[in-house]
């Protein structure tokens, strides 16, 4: 029972970070998992089949709030679904942690442009372009790596200077299909186990997503810029000590 209780804050947490600045659940649900020991294949298919529920409630909570952009949706999903099952059905029998420093530093540097760009005066743009090669890329990596949907499409889109508010929630709803579409594989690949880990991490993150959803609506979009910069950087910073140790 108590390792439920300490599934679902994990999940209450990352879906908080998720849901409110567009990435993260993934990474935080992910590497909480390996601490205790549980195989990479295994870990990212857990959490892929706790985001089923997560997203869903998360992208039903955006799109209740006015957050969502149909057009971007409808872009990124069917690449990103592409992407998840490529990767997923690659996991099963090779490791992802090879690519794990080229996506940091690609992060990291994205990082850094979305600060430069929340320090000075905020020019939106509508992004329209180059959004099947970022689904295809950014459904790919977060199966192969546990996670990485929307550090990779949110940090993309609003560092080419998309409103962060309607990028994170479009993602959120988009990724749904992802996380669906790369638990399913997984399932056909290698078939599910640790049930306590996935209906834990369910829960946490079931309960976190309209609150969450509520906070991208509220928030300014400067401090939504900020606050996505700072932990697309602590994060880069965090996988690339770990592989170079």
């Amino acid at each position: 029972m108590e390792q439920i209780v300490a599934y679902i804050v994990v999940g209450f947490i990352a879906q908080m970070i998720d849901g409110a600045l567009g990435m993260s659940y993934g990474v935080t649900a992910t590497s909480f998992l390996l601490t205790l020991g549980m195989p990479p294949v295994a870990a990212s298919a857990s959490v892929h089949a706790a985001e089923v529920v997560t997203t869903g409630f998360s992208g039903l909570a955006h799109s209740r709030f006015g957050n969502v952009d149909g057009h971007l949706v409808k872009r990124l999903v069917v690449p990103g679904v592409i992407g998840a099952v490529s990767g997923a059905y690659i996991l099963a029998s090779v490791p992802g942690e090879i690519i794990k420093p080229f996506v940091a530093a690609y992060l990291l540097v994205m990082g850094l442009v979305i600060l430069l760009k929340a320090l000075r005066r905020v020019v939106q743009v509508e992004v329209r372009t180059r959004l099947v090669p970022l689904g295809l890329i950014g459904g790919f990596l977060d199966a192969v790596g546990g996670g990485g949907w929307g550090p990779i499409v949110t940090s993309t889109l609003v560092a080419r200077g998309n409103n962060p508010r309607f990028t994170i929630g479009s993602v959120n709803f988009a990724e749904f299909f992802v996380a669906l579409s790369a638990s399913v594989t997984f399932v056909l690949t290698i078939g599910l186990s640790y049930w306590h880990s996935i209906v834990g991490l369910a829960i946490g993150g079931a309960i976190a997503a309209p609150i969450a959803a509520y906070t991208c609506k509220r928030a300014p979009t400067k401090v939504l810029m900020l606050l996505v910069g700072v932990l697309i950087i602590g994060l880069s910073i965090r996988t690339l000590s770990q592989v170079l140790r």
